[in-house]
């Protein structure tokens, strides 16, 4: 069962993407800030992080760099998840080492979607 890790600081939003990954048969890991996120990824082994970009204590960017940086999650692949879509932003979550990114509102069939493509992209 491919393990993702969902990082994600609105409690609403973290349980409705659990159960929709769960629901599709992932076998889900949630942390509500970016810094409970790189806990969990190196105490665990995960195929796909989901990252929010606005969360406390650190940034999904921070996060995601902090991930990159390190042996062990340098090479899991990182979705970032925003309400937030102009350029700028997009540029700043690919720069941090993200491999694509999900504008909120989604719909559960896109994130599946996204989530599928980049699985395959990365197993290859």
């Amino acid at each position: 069962m491919t393990k993702i890790l969902i990082a994600e600081d609105d409690n609403d939003i973290r349980e409705l993407i659990v159960l929709t990954l769960q629901f599709n048969g992932f076998d889900v890991t949630s942390a509500e800030d970016g810094q409970v996120a790189v806990e969990a990824a190196l105490a665990d082994d995960f195929e796909l992080i989901l990252m929010d970009v606005r969360m406390p204590r650190m940034t999904g960017y921070q996060a995601c760099a902090k991930l990159k940086e390190i042996e062990k999650t340098r090479d899991i692949p990182v979705i970032f998840l925003s309400a937030k879509g102009q350029e700028a932003e997009i540029a700043t979550g690919l720069q941090a080492g993200a491999v694509d990114y999900i504008l909120k509102p989604f719909a559960p069939d896109d994130l599946i979607g996204t989530i599928n493509r980049v699985l395959q992209e990365y197993a290859e």
